[in-house]
């Protein structure tokens, strides 16, 4: 029989592809590579834009255990935080000690729930001091990730190095990239979703 796997992608607009005119995002593409694989999967986007942490933590389970029932091979891919390090009324609109709580809460969920977990770091956009805080944040969910022995994909730094993604950036919102941006974070994302498929 064939397995029955089935993953959430669970986030904000990067995970919902936003920007994106083949309207894949980087979930897409690590769906179309998979089947490439030959390991099929039932997938769920549920990205949603402007969301927190704080938003994704009150949600995600609701929205997930519907997706996921027994007897399947469900897991979970998180990624969020970019929405978390904007200022508003000059402060972060979660604070990072709320943000690395609301992470090791739906980690700690998710393992309960025999769910296995990936984590995708939030990603840069054209603002530096919103990115340095940012890669604030990147650090310590690198750090709860480890702790959770959950995997945790660093993209942060790499894609403020890569050309096309901060130029398709600059071009678009500020904030997200056309299709080129996100074929270059989701080859960053191929190496650790593939090794975590596999397990």
């Amino acid at each position: 029989m064939a397995r029955d796997l089935r993953i959430c992608f669970v986030g904000d607009s990067f995970v919902a592809g936003v920007g994106d005119p083949l309207f894949h995002g980087w979930a897409g593409r690590l769906g179309v590579a998979a089947h490439a694989d030959d390991v099929p999967f039932t997938g769920y986007n549920l990205g949603v834009r402007r969301q927190t942490s704080a938003d994704i933590a009150a949600r995600w389970q609701t929205e997930c255990t519907p997706r996921l029932p027994e007897g399947t091979d469900a897991r979970v891919v998180f990624s969020f935080g970019v929405n978390d390090a904007t200022h508003e009324n000059g402060s972060p609109r979660v604070e990072p000690d709320a943000s690395a709580a609301n992470l090791t809460a739906v980690l700690a969920l998710a393992a309960e729930r025999g769910w296995p977990a990936l984590v995708v770091a939030p990603p840069p956009i054209d603002d530096d001091a919103h990115n340095a805080r940012t890669a604030r944040l990147d650090e310590r969910f690198a750090e709860i990730c480890a702790a959770a022995g959950t995997p945790y994909v660093r993209v942060h730094h790499e894609l403020r190095a890569n050309v096309v993604w901060m130029r398709e950036v600059r071009a678009g919102d500020g904030a997200h990239p056309g299709a080129g941006g996100y074929d270059a974070i989701a080859a960053l994302i191929l190496p650790a979703w593939r090794e975590w498929l596999s397990h």
